[in-house]
This record gives structure tokens, C-alpha cells and sequence, in this order.
């Protein structure tokens, strides 16, 4: 695989990541995935706009001879919401820490008690099974079964 099919599979993973992490106050403490999805998702709403701005500007007032600076913000701007959407890729196909890991599988456990269906539990599971089993956890569980973890 040619590193921008990496690239693009990593955007593609961030982008589903970002779909199904739990946006809960609970795990704000815990995790950074809350932080970078909302400045990842207003990247993508704002620096659209900010690079059509600074590029608009220059050429409304006809100097085309700070252009090449503005492209590059433009250029810039356009890059931060795919560096968060990068961010999130690589970090759904981290394999979890050992502590992380033995919670991950306490809440699929606790889950399948519970007489929810769920896929196997992953032996190497990453962050991205870890966001699933808390997105179901969230949904399923009541406050008591969840008062242990938060």
C-alpha cells in the first residue's frame, strides 16, 4: 500500500472514529477524543471559509503581491481540520494499553450480562472497539452498572 492510500485510509478511519466515540462529559477527564472531534468538526465547518477569506481579500484590494502569503494560510487553514480527521484515524487503530484493554473487556462483559448481543471480544483490541463498547455501554447500561466506571 503506497503511503497516500495510508493517508487516505487514515482519514477515512478518523472520520468513522469520530462518528461513533461516545461525545460524553464522563470520558472528557479520561480521554482527548471529545476535544479534537469538536475542533475537528468546527475546522471543518470554519476554515473553508477562513481560507476563501484570506485568499478573497487580497484580491479585493488588488494585492496580488501579499498572494502568495495568503495561499499559503489558505493552504494552512484548509490542513487543520485534516490533521484532527489524521489524529483520530491513527488513534482508532491503537491497540489499547493493558488497563485500557481489562476495561474494555469488564464493559463487553458487562454488556453481554446484560443480555445485549456483541461481536466476540477482541484479543489486541484498539481504540476503536473501545469508542464501540462505550457508544453501547452509554446506550444500554443503566447509571448503576456504569456508577463502577464513572
Amino acid at each position: 500500500m503506497s503511503n497516500n492510500a495510508g493517508i487516505v485510509h487514515s482519514l477515512k478511519d478518523g472520520q468513522k472514529y469520530m462518528n461513533v466515540w461516545p461525545m460524553r462529559k464522563e470520558l472528557n477527564p479520561l480521554f482527548p477524543e471529545q476535544r479534537i472531534i469538536k475542533a475537528t468538526r468546527f475546522g471543518i465547518k470554519v476554515m473553508p471559509a477562513i481560507a476563501a477569506i484570506s485568499v478573497l481579500t487580497q484580491m479585493a484590494f488588488d494585492n496580488y503581491d501579499a498572494m502568495p502569503q495568503a495561499a499559503i494560510m489558505a493552504l494552512f487553514a484548509l490542513s487543520l481540520p485534516v490533521q484532527g480527521m489524521w489524529w483520530l484515524g491513527n488513534r482508532a487503530n491503537t491497540q489499547l494499553p493493558p488497563a485500557l484493554a481489562g476495561w474494555y473487556r469488564e464493559l463487553h462483559q458487562k454488556i453481554v450480562e446484560s443480555g445485549f448481543a456483541l461481536e466476540p471480544v477482541k484479543a489486541q483490541p484498539r481504540y476503536k472497539e473501545l469508542a464501540q463498547i462505550l457508544n453501547r455501554a452509554f446506550r444500554q447500561l443503566d447509571k448503576t452498572a456504569l456508577e463502577r466506571w464513572f
